[in-house]
């Protein structure tokens, strides 16, 4: 057996630095001179906005990319990597944002076919005893005999780092290392790697966008802009406004809308014993009531793939109801265009070129879905006028701080950020009593968020029913009333947002309620 999964102990960590790291790609500049140096031992944050570089960079030091000019060093040794394997083999190792592990096989057989030195007859036994004396040694524990399709994400999360240590890697870049799971499992997972990190067994570069995450573990964080290092420090000096000032600059950052009091508690939005089938015709809801009322933001929470996004396609008409009943004002409700249109019923959610757009129409036909079979786009039947529909997505561009070189423009030309302000700008812009959104400011970057979540708080004060389902759960913090939690497509726990707390809806989110 080779050097894979000798035990973690001593001062094993190494430093890496990249010196005037520069990436092009054709005409664009990925990496401009970016140096950063992650101590022996350091948990260290790399923070940015979507498009900022971090990508680049980590893919360079782990050889999927050759950078254009700038080298690396490992404890202070010039090194080249010129693919992954290279990067192993000097012990530097990535988990990555979804999982890498086969589904089918054991978390040991996982271990164990992902060395370089797999023999072609494997001596389960030799094996078995190697791979318990390995884990006897590090912070992880999963069982080694469950395929991994039957794990939880925090221990999948768990096995793939523990991977990377059976590998013998020293400097682990984790990538969103935290966004499939629970709150709970986040920090047990990060105090574990903070632990290594402090006994000198470990050194972890960290990408990720969880101010609290790296306020909590990290010693030091490098923020990239546009390619570019603009700031960093040790994170004991720097408050969450400074980071979020280096990764956005001078960009004007829209104030949050007051949380307004609403006298009356109408009820608007009663879904009643809704049941859905996925796309293998297996249970997807269960029994899901949840009553919204006028002016109230109900949002639910839960980690990715309990059920919301079936339940989304539900409400906007993607998906059959097998079985349950919507009512708006105590009127039975079908998502149909034309009951949408009669109970004012709007809605949007992430990646809107997939969802709720035609990438290769142009702004204006976009923002006109709603309104172009209706005077003055549609003065009669069959008849549409280009007139009224560009001057309406002008006044709306304006409005919305659309980013677009004209109304023509084809959506799918826009950023991340602009596209859903261009949606925005065609759900909100009308008198809206429902509003049913998911995972409304995923990817985006700090400017648009914070002009996305004040839209939807404005919505709530105008009087709309809105129900937000999220996997941020800081997102649900800012903006609910009243929470929900979606595990295996049931809702197992609710609360008014004034009588819970972060703790109790990840506790429920794990499943402990």
């Amino acid at each position: 057996m080779s050097d894979a999964g000798k035990a973690v102990t001593g001062k094993r960590a190494i430093g890496v630095e990249t010196v005037g790291m520069t990436k092009i790609f054709g005409g664009l500049t990925a990496l401009d001179d970016v140096s950063i140096r992650v101590a022996p031992g350091s948990f260290h944050a790399l923070l940015g906005e979507n498009g900022a570089g971090k990508s680049t960079l980590v893919k360079c030091m782990m050889g999927f990319y050759q950078p254009t000019r700038g080298e690396m060093l490992v404890d202070d040794t010039m090194v080249e990597v010129h693919n992954p394997r290279a990067a192993h083999a000097i012990g530097i190792g990535m988990v990555y944002q979804h999982f890498t592990l086969v589904p089918s096989l054991t978390a040991a057989e996982n271990l164990v076919i992902a060395r370089a030195d797999t023999p072609s007859v494997i001596d389960w036994a030799k094996e078995r005893t190697a791979l318990n004396a390995f884990l006897e040694t590090t912070p992880f524990k999963v069982p080694l005999d469950v395929p991994v399709s039957g794990l939880s994400a925090g221990e999948k999360q768990k096995l793939e780092i523990l991977k990377q240590l059976y590998l013998d890697q020293r400097f682990l870049i984790l990538d969103e290392p935290t966004s499939v799971l629970t709150p709970d499992e986040a920090d047990e997972v990060l105090g574990l790697l903070r632990g290594m990190t402090e006994a000198g067994e470990l050194t972890i570069l960290m990408i990720s966008h969880k101010f609290r995450e790296v306020t909590a573990y990290a010693d030091d964080v490098t923020v990239l802009r546009r390619g570019r290092v603009v700031g960093g420090g040790s994170v004991k000096d720097l408050s969450v406004q400074d980071m979020s000032r280096m990764m956005i600059g001078e960009t004007e950052i829209r104030e949050s809308a007051a949380r307004a009091d609403q006298p009356e508690k109408k009820l608007k939005l009663e879904l009643a014993g809704l049941f859905a089938d996925d796309d293998e015709e297996l249970s997807a809801i269960e029994a899901i009531s949840l009553k919204i009322h006028k002016g109230e933001i109900l949002g639910i929470a839960g980690v990715s793939g309990n059920g919301q996004s079936e339940l989304i396609e539900v409400l906007s008409g993607q998906r059959p109801l097998k079985d349950g009943r919507i009512f708006i004002d105590t009127k039975p409700y079908e998502p149909a265009r034309d009951q949408m249109d009669a109970f004012k019923v709007f809605g949007f959610s992430e990646e809107p070129l997939r969802n709720v757009a035609v990438p290769r129409m142009s702004v204006a036909e976009n923002m006109a879905f709603r309104t172009f079979d209706k005077a003055p786009i549609s003065p009669f039947k069959g008849w549409l006028s280009p007139f009224p529909m560009r001057k309406r997505a002008k006044e709306l561009i304006a409005a919305y701080r659309v980013k677009t070189p004209s109304t023509e423009e084809p959506i799918e030309n826009l950023s991340g950020g602009n596209v859903q302000r261009a949606i925005l700008a065609r759900e909100l812009s009308g008198d809206v009593d429902v509003l049913i959104v998911a995972n409304p400011c995923f990817g985006l970057d700090f400017a648009s968020v914070a002009e996305i979540r004040a839209q939807i708080m404005d919505q709530r004060n105008k009087g709309a029913a809105i129900l937000l389902v999220s996997e941020d759960l800081d997102e649900i913090l800012e903006l609910a009333d009243t929470v929900a939690v979606m595990s295996e497509g049931k809702i197992t726990y609710q609360s008014p947002m004034a009588e819970t707390d972060r703790a109790t809806i990840g506790h429920a989110m794990a499943g402990h309620h």
